[in-house]
């Protein structure tokens, strides 16, 4: 195989406290699949990185916000935020977010 191939059961589920857990996915020195789980009422507290990043609502549904504007994400609905913007979300019901990352984010991979 010359793609990069990770098992969803070979990934490590990280407890972030707080409602929040973390399994990053694929990844290479410029992209990364992150899987972010959320139960309701929990915060992905505002932060900025130099990453673009896009977030896909697998499942749930949550505020999220970037500067000052926020709105109201479902199941398929997606967002793409330019690095250096600070952002955040709040979960209105349980579920999980896609994160694509690039480049990669080197501190998601540092233990």
């Amino acid at each position: 195989m010359k793609g990069i191939v990770k098992h969803h059961q070979d990934t490590e589920l990280l407890d972030l406290g707080g409602g929040t857990t973390r399994r990053i996915l694929a990844w290479n020195d410029q992209l990364m699949a992150v899987e972010v789980g959320f139960e309701a009422g929990a915060v992905g507290a505002p932060h900025t990185h130099p990453h673009v990043q896009c977030s896909y609502v697998l499942s749930g549904k949550f505020r999220y916000s970037v500067e000052d504007e926020s709105t109201e994400l479902n199941p398929g609905d997606s967002i793409v935020v330019p690095g250096g913007l600070v952002h955040g979300t709040v979960c209105l019901e349980a579920g999980t977010l896609l994160d694509i990352f690039t480049p990669v984010r080197e501190d998601f991979l540092k233990k």
